[in-house]
């Protein structure tokens, strides 16, 4: 029998997905304790970049920016500088008619979701999302709670739930997926080089070595 080449219904594509990028603040990164918060932005930071290279709805949402948390972490807001966050009231994103709205606005059933916190932020609207019928990818790390222990149980009990664990270079990659896509090539290699660690060093490294297309 010949094997036929499809890709998994399951995997993300340019086409079939949505990026939700939750309170990513000032007070809930300090509150945040299961990761180096510098590598938790840049992370996250990498993720939003790889969003707009492949034309990705992307959804920003707020808790209480005007009167605790503080205003979306500003690297943020420069990748996406004529989108205004919806800011809530909610702990539960999915709660907030606007966010929903927003979701269904963008056709797409396959939701890939950060937030912080891990435990509130993201449990929250992921299980909802879950239970409404979507298919729901939540990014580990890109999203941060206030203990490794509380960060890790969210991540299982979503993961029970049926949620998929990705991570945000998982994600850039399975956007990506053929090398030989040249109109997003060049852009995902800088967003590597930008903010993949040492993968990214080790890109550097070969175009030096080996010429501009030592790619993935």
């Amino acid at each position: 029998m010949a094997v036929k080449n499809q890709p998994a219904k399951s995997l993300l594509t340019p086409d079939n997905c949505a990026l939700i990028l939750i309170d990513h603040q000032p007070q809930m990164v300090f509150g945040m304790a299961n990761i180096d918060r510098q590598l938790l932005v840049n992370n996250v930071i990498g993720l939003a970049k790889a969003a707009t290279i492949f034309k990705i709805p992307t959804i920003l949402t707020t808790i209480a920016a005007q009167t605790f948390s503080g205003p979306i972490l500003s690297g943020l807001q420069e990748i996406f500088p004529g989108q205004t966050p919806i800011d809530r009231t909610s702990m539960n994103a999915w709660e907030d008619e606007r966010v929903v709205n927003a979701v269904h606005k963008t056709g797409r059933q396959k939701l890939v979701m950060a937030a912080l916190w891990t435990e509130v932020c993201l449990a929250f609207p992921a299980l909802s999302a879950q239970d409404a019928g979507f298919q729901v990818y939540a990014v580990a790390d890109a999203s941060g709670g206030t203990s490794v222990q509380v960060h890790d149980m969210a991540m299982q009990r979503l993961i029970q739930a049926g949620v998929a664990p990705v991570t945000w270079l998982q994600v850039l990659l399975e956007w990506q997926r053929d090398w030989a896509r040249q109109e997003t090539y060049d852009a995902v290699l800088k967003v590597i080089e930008e903010h993949g660690g040492a993968y990214g060093q080790g890109l550097v490294y070969a175009k030096a070595m080996l010429g501009e297309h030592a790619g993935g």
